[in-house]
Formats: C-alpha cells, sequence, structure tokens
C-alpha cells in the first residue's frame, strides 16, 4: 500500500486528488495538510511514502517545506513531488536542489497522476522531457558551480556512466542495456554513487551530473 500525504491550501484541489487516489487498491491518503507547518508535522506524524506538496502555500512554502523533510533523517523514505500550476522554470533547480522527487502539473492526465505516484513511491525521479530540457537550457546560459567535482572522483568509472545515464532520464532497464549488465547491477551503481555523493534520490543526481559538469548539453 502506498501511503500518500496531501498538501495544497486550495480545499477543493485536495478533495479531487484524493478522491481520485481513493478509488485505487494499492494507494492510501492518510493526511491532508493546507499549509507548509501542517504537511511537515503531518510527514513527521504519518511517515507517508509519497508527499505531494503545492509550491505556493501559506506559512511555509513547498520548497522549504521540502527542504526540511530531505534535511530529517527520520522522513529519508518519503519521496517529495512538487504540485504547482506554473511553467515552473524558476522553481526546478531550487525545488530539485531542495530534495523534490519531482514535478506535476495541475492539470495533468489522472492516468499519468496515478503513474506519478507509483514511480515516485519506488524513488524514482519524476522528470518529464520538458523539465531535462529546462535543465540544459539553464546551463547552456549560466555555467554551472563545481561543488559537486571533488565528490565525483569518488565513483568509479562506471558508476559515473551510469549517473550520465541517470542525467538523461534513462530508466534502470535501459541504463542496463546501454551498459550491457543487468538491471540489478545498474540498481546498484546508481545506488552507490548516490551515497558517494549524499544524493537523497535520482533527481537530485541529475543536478549534481550538471552542477559538476559530467552532464552538458553536448552529452545529448
Amino acid at each position: 500500500m502506498i501511503r500518500v500525504l496531501l498538501a495544497d491550501d486550495q480545499p477543493l484541489l485536495r478533495s479531487g486528488f484524493r478522491a481520485l487516489l481513493d478509488l485505487e487498491d494499492d494507494i492510501e491518503v492518510v493526511a491532508e495538510a493546507a499549509d507548509g507547518e501542517e504537511c511537515l508535522a503531518l510527514a513527521r506524524m504519518q511517515l507517508p511514502d509519497v508527499a505531494l506538496i503545492d509550491i505556493q502555500m501559506p506559512l511555509m512554502d513547498g520548497i522549504e517545506t521540502t527542504r526540511r523533510i530531505a534535511a530529517d533523517p527520520a522522513l529519508a523514505d518519503v519521496h517529495v513531488v512538487m504540485l504547482t500550476n506554473y511553467g515552473m522554470d524558476e522553481y526546478v533547480l531550487d525545488a530539485l536542489r531542495a530534495g523534490a522527487a519531482g514535478f506535476l502539473v495541475k492539470d495533468i492526465l489522472p492516468e499519468d497522476f496515478l503513474h506519478a505516484v507509483r514511480v515516485a513511491a519506488r524513488g524514482d525521479a519524476l522528470l518529464a522531457p520538458a523539465i531535462t530540457r529546462r535543465l540544459i537550457d539553464r546551463y547552456v546560459t549560466q555555467p554551472p558551480p563545481t561543488r559537486a567535482g571533488s565528490a565525483l572522483r569518488e565513483l568509479t568509472s562506471r558508476e559515473r556512466e551510469a549517473v550520465t545515464l541517470v542525467a538523461q532520464g534513462l530508466p534502470n532497464d535501459d541504463i542496463a542495456r546501454r551498459m550491457v549488465i543487468s538491471p540489478l547491477t545498474a540498481k546498484t551503481h546508481i545506488n552507490r554513487a548516490m551515497t558517494k555523493l549524499h544524493a537523497r534520490d535520482r533527481a537530485q543526481l541529475v543536478v549534481l551530473a550538471y552542477e559538476s559538469g559530467l552532464v552538458t548539453p553536448r552529452t545529448f
């Protein structure tokens, strides 16, 4: 059973999301929050698998709420997905750095929404091609800092290769085919890289790959 926390200051939207999720046999909405402070408190109380958090909320916005969830060791297994009405350009990097596993636009199709919740619960990143494109565009015009460069030196060549493919948005099965290894071995390389780079999830691996210069627009 996938346990979900909904956080949005609009009751009608929360009700709509909940009604959709409650129809699924493998998903349970364990709590709802109307602001960031309530969301953080409920996350600590309920320990959901997935927290769907609106970017703009009263008292504490979604990015700060996400940052505090990511900083709490007791919430290490909570996967945050940001909800937004907007084009997201100015929020993408801040939210990913804060610890978000991905983004959903609120006008998403119901079947895509449900799929996204299940993907997030597995610990995979929700980075649509459009989001990846925005990351590339940002780093074309804004040279990346190098704070992650020294950490990358701790990776093996195969781990670096796996991180590069994660940053291209490939799932484990495709990464395994590209590297000519089993999906389990691919997952092992990725998990070891996440541990060495102190990345909370695959989404943060993408950010670190860009910030370190391991992945550039030329990589594609």
